[in-house]
């Protein structure tokens, strides 16, 4: 990385080695996913509490079984959206049904885990995306339609104007078969910096 991108080298230097998150249980990470979107970090995390805490334990994720178990008012009651509902429920009858599986999902290739997985309502390719990154641990994933990757960039090279998702291909060309990795550098560069 450091030979292929000078930029990413010095974001090496200044924020040490690239530490990817640890995984978990696959559907759990799914559930969390669908109910971090379009939420501050800290209310959806209070929403999925009062979910789980309906199933027993704030800390655990409801089984499929359990949410396809949920009534609407419960859902309503522990603030989860009509969307988000119908989303966890489509995730929970395909994974009840057997139609989504997740033994053997870390044998596929990128885009057939990204055609499985964005076969569930709610979930898009960038769901996919951080599911590949941060769960299957794929270390060439470039997700190009991350907001927090193009700011980076966007700080990283010095950009006037704001990176499209075809600027952020061609600027994370050079770190391939390791664009994960660029990409955490540019989220790094996200958190971190400010404009000048």
């Amino acid at each position: 990385m450091r030979e292929a991108d000078p930029i990413v080298g010095a974001l090496i230097e200044q924020h040490g080695p690239y530490r990817p998150r640890p995984s978990g249980e696959p559907y759990a990470a799914l559930v969390r996913s669908i109910m971090y979107q379009q939420l501050a970090g800290p209310a959806a995390a209070a929403i999925l509490g009062r979910l789980n805490a309906l199933h027993g334990d704030a800390d655990r994720i409801p089984t499929a079984e359990e949410l396809l178990s949920t009534s609407e008012a419960q859902f309503r009651e522990a603030g989860v959206s009509r969307q988000k509902t119908r989303y966890l429920r489509d995730l929970a009858e395909q994974v009840a049904a057997g139609r989504l599986r997740f033994r053997g999902l870390d044998r596929l290739d990128d885009e057939t885990v990204i055609e499985r997985l964005t076969g569930v309502k709610g979930v898009g390719e960038w769901t996919a995306q951080m599911f590949l990154m941060f769960q299957l641990g794929r270390p060439d994933v470039l997700p190009t339609g991350d907001l927090g990757v193009r700011r980076g960039m966007q700080l990283a090279y010095g950009l006037r104007e704001p990176v499209t998702p075809a600027q952020a291909q061609q600027i994370g060309k050079p770190w391939a078969p390791y664009r994960s990795v660029g990409s955490w550098y540019m989220w790094r560069v996200a958190e971190t910096q400010t404009p000048a």
